[in-house]
């Protein structure tokens, strides 16, 4: 672990996968690990985690943002493999019920009170999507913040405040809108998609970045990209015009290639 000279402590961040097939965010500070959903099968996220060193007996617990499949899938095989904690809300723990299996530990939390796992401070915050009770988190040690929002259907006051000053965020950018209205979705799911319990678009994202972004923000991921209504060329552009007069560095999470390690 390299403390920086600014007296903040490193921070790395890897996109194991984010897209409607699955998603997992690994994050660790040198010692303490930590899993953001798990929406892969065990096997392909010990895959992913392989392919940029990284030892699944790194991982020192689960965080579920919500209950639907893409986020919880792999779940389950990870916490008992390797004896892991497994922290999601009350409600969401209700929603999930028996899909994961037997799982030995579960610890709550609520949207809104942060809690550790060891060394890193976690602080949920309460999102608008069509899940029972889903979170977003900041992940935090000596100063360093990781922001992650991804399946919100609209960009609260309170979102804005808690992603404000992250060193890094992981942002929604699901569709382009023309994309979405003249694609081949049914009528209701592109609604549902544009709603306000939905996703958000990349001017949304756009907009979204433009309230929060600030010197200290070293990168953007843009995360949840639809395969079918969106393109990494078309999020780029939209949500890029955010980083206007910044150093921020943005890049795309993809579906089935595992991102870079990014340390901030």
């Amino acid at each position: 672990m390299t403390i920086q000279e600014s007296g903040g402590c490193e921070l790395s961040v890897c996109a194991l996968a984010s897209g409607s097939r699955g998603n997992a965010i690994y994050i660790s500070d040198g010692r303490t690990g930590l899993l953001v959903d798990a929406g892969l099968s065990g096997v392909e996220i010990e895959r992913r985690l392989a392919a940029r060193g990284l030892c699944p007996k790194s991982i020192d617990a689960i965080l579920v943002s919500h209950e639907h499949t893409d986020h919880i899938q792999g779940v389950g095989v990870m916490a008992r493999k390797y004896s892991l904690p497994v922290y999601m809300t009350p409600k969401t723990e209700q929603a999930v019920g028996s899909k994961l299996g037997g799982v030995r530990e579960i610890r709550h939390f609520e949207p809104g009170t942060r809690f550790s796992v060891d060394r890193l401070t976690v602080h949920p915050f309460a999102l608008s999507h069509d899940a029972a009770d889903p979170a977003g988190f900041t992940v935090s040690r000596n100063g360093t913040k990781i922001g992650l929002a991804t399946d919100l259907g609209m960009a609260t006051a309170l979102v804005k405040t808690h992603l404000r000053a992250c060193s890094l965020l992981i942002l929604e950018a699901n569709h382009d809108p023309d994309l979405l209205m003249n694609g081949p979705y049914p009528w209701h799911l592109k609604q549902r998609v544009k709603g306000r319990t939905g996703h958000l678009s990349n001017g949304q994202s756009r907009e979204l970045l433009q309230e929060v972004i600030h010197e200290g923000m070293r990168h953007v991921i843009l995360g949840h990209l639809s395969q079918q209504n969106n393109t990494p060329k078309h999020a780029l552009q939209e949500v890029g015009q955010a980083l206007n007069g910044y150093k921020t560095r943005i890049s795309v999470a993809l579906q089935d290639t595992c991102g870079e390690l990014i340390r901030v």
